[in-house]
């Protein structure tokens, strides 16, 4: 039977730099220190606890009724390792390990906390760090036979410094998630963390080519296509969002740079699109799912799918060139199989009906537009 976990969220600080109180700034109407509770619970983690100081009284009660557990911290003037010894004071002695999380880093994926969840069951190691490119972030999952020493450390170095005795103990768990390491101190990076927040659905760039590149290992061929397909497709994106559409050009990018992820496999496109779909992402996999046909909406509307598809269309390798160019060798090489052609045809036939839709809306021609932007 596995021995109890524990998640610490530190929530006592001043938000001095903020100007506003970081628990109760909200995220679609939701209280930061509401997502990050649940963030753990949500895992199976039952055992929340919530170092609070100041303004304590305003969330005692919240924390109460998000069924977490409200630990005071009278010293929390002197900074936030004092909180990080309040909470580990408060553990039990049967506590194998606590994650420990500041509530300014709100945007921390459970995928994420999953993967370290798994990697503590499977491997040996004192501390468990999430891993973005190499960066450690937050939540750790620390072990529980570190807590007296936690507890009798001078604060030299803070917790960091306690860990940093440990090293040859230390597992890093590479996330392919960036929000472990963006946290919220100043109202401009509160407001960024909102942008990011409306796309939580979706992947960030920097997320997409960490799976391409370490996680998948894509060739190189294939990662320098997907590179120029979504440069391509965020520029008519974005100006088919500058006359009036309303396209998620978050999504767009993320599904271009993915679309060819499982590209070498039997039907490459189902196959990526089920991918990004088991790791949560089911509108990216939708995207993904129809890049290589694909049936194209009635009347003007313009959906995210067709700007993927057309940009995929458009670009050869890594190389944009017209439809024309780009389908010519295709029908050359199935002369005498007329099934395969006509599919080819058919691609074909999709690409130009979506690329009219996008010059109607657009009021040019596209390949001048490609041109203007140094595409073609």
């Amino acid at each position: 039977m596995e021995r109890r976990l524990a998640a610490i969220v530190l929530a006592a600080g001043y938000s001095s730099r903020m100007g506003e109180f970081k628990p109760l700034l909200t995220f679609g109407g939701t209280p930061v220190l509401e997502r990050v509770v649940y963030l753990f619970q949500e895992v199976g983690i039952e055992d929340v606890r919530v170092v609070l100081g100041h303004r304590s009284a305003e969330l005692y009660s919240l924390v109460e009724r998000l069924g977490a557990r409200p630990v005071f911290n009278d010293r929390f003037e002197d900074g936030m390792f004092s909180s990080v010894l309040a909470g580990v004071k408060t553990l039990d002695e049967d506590v194998a390990a606590f994650f420990l999380l500041p509530v300014d880093i709100p945007l921390v994926r459970h995928a994420t906390v999953k993967m370290l969840l798994q990697a503590y069951r499977s491997r040996e190691g004192g501390v468990f760090y999430p891993v973005f490119y190499g960066k450690r972030g937050h939540p750790p999952l620390v072990s529980g036979r570190y807590r007296e020493e936690i507890l009798a450390w001078s604060g030299d170095g803070g917790l960091k410094g306690v860990l940093s005795r440990h090293a040859d103990e230390a597992v890093d768990v590479e996330t392919g998630d960036e929000t472990i390491l963006l946290d919220m101190d100043t109202p401009a990076q509160y407001e960024r963390l909102r942008g990011l927040w409306l796309r939580e659905s979706c992947l960030l760039p920097n997320e997409c080519e960490e799976l391409l590149v370490e996680k998948f290992a894509v060739a190189r061929p294939v990662l320098d296509h997907c590179r120029s397909v979504a440069k391509l497709a965020v520029l008519v994106a974005a100006k088919l969002n500058e006359a009036g559409c309303c396209i998620d050009v978050g999504l767009v990018e993320a599904a271009s740079l993915l679309h060819d992820l499982a590209k070498g496999q039997p039907d490459h496109a189902a196959k990526g699109a089920g991918i990004v779909a088991d790791m949560g992402f089911v509108d990216l996999a939708r995207l993904i799912a129809v890049h290589m046909d694909i049936r194209v909406a009635e009347g003007d509307l313009i959906v995210p799918a067709e700007i993927l598809y057309l940009a995929d269309k458009l670009v050869s390798k890594s190389s944009c060139g017209t439809l024309e160019m780009r389908f010519a060798p295709r029908l050359h090489a199935h002369l005498l199989d007329s099934e395969i052609r006509g599919a080819v045809i058919k691609r074909l036939e999709n690409a130009q009906l979506i690329k009219e839709k996008i010059e109607n809306k657009l009021g040019r021609l596209l390949y001048d537009l490609l041109r203007e932007y140094n595409f073609m």
